[in-house]
């Protein structure tokens, strides 16, 4: 079971990601956003919440126990306050357009069913407030050590004494774009993470997608 897993990761991911990748990306949200009420989907233990902490109505939602009491742990340690709850991305426990803005980081691409990655979308798009924007991340299937991977893979994560398997959907692009664009969002960016440094963003690791909810 996925959240079982993702529950005995917890105590170590919580020290191997203590830190987001995404910062740069993050700050320059909350650079544009400004304010208001912000949903992390997929939050795990909590530090792509720490760019958004001076103005922002914080929320999460994580289908693992176990990150969301990594999480509380995080926001203790780092002074802020963040509404969490135990929820499937797909099925929010939260009223329509209840939120200004949304990240999703590496969250969409554990998603195992075409079907369950629509849903997502379409929460996503629920729960948005007209004119809102949601930044999301997904594994790239592009990347050079995919090429020769299946679009579907499990990816390890090794305890002490067992190794857990992850479940990967890798996006291109285009897919990532139309899925956003069939839920009826309008694409407002796709491009690569910040450190990646060649011209052509489609080999990239990730995928950094910025989207906005029509008004």
């Amino acid at each position: 079971m996925a959240e079982d897993v993702f529950d005995r990761i917890a105590p170590g991911w919580y020290g191997f990601r203590h830190w987001s990748i995404f910062r740069a990306e993050l700050e320059q949200m909350a650079s544009r956003w400004q304010k208001g009420g912000l949903l992390n989907l997929g939050c795990a233990h909590g530090p792509d919440f720490l760019p958004f902490t001076g103005s922002f109505d914080l929320h999460g939602v994580d289908f693992s126990s176990e990150m969301l009491k990594f999480a509380r742990r995080y926001a203790q340690k780092f002074g802020f306050e963040a509404n969490l709850c135990q929820a499937d991305v797909c099925y929010l426990p939260y009223r329509d357009q209840a939120f200004d803005w949304a990240i999703s980081v590496a969250t969409y691409h554990h998603l195992m069913h075409p079907a369950l990655r629509r849903l997502a979308f379409t929460e996503l798009m629920r729960v948005l407030k007209p004119g809102g924007e949601a930044f999301i991340t997904v594994w790239n299937r592009w990347q050079p050590g995919f090429w020769l991977k299946p679009k579907e893979i499990a990816v390890p994560w090794r305890t002490q004494d067992k190794t857990l398997y992850r479940y990967y959907y890798l996006f291109s692009y285009p897919e990532i774009e139309r899925l956003a664009r069939d839920a009826g969002f309008e694409v407002l960016k796709s491009f690569p993470e910040s450190s990646y440094r060649f011209p052509v963003k489609f080999f990239s690791r990730n995928i950094c997608l910025l989207i906005k909810k029509g008004n």
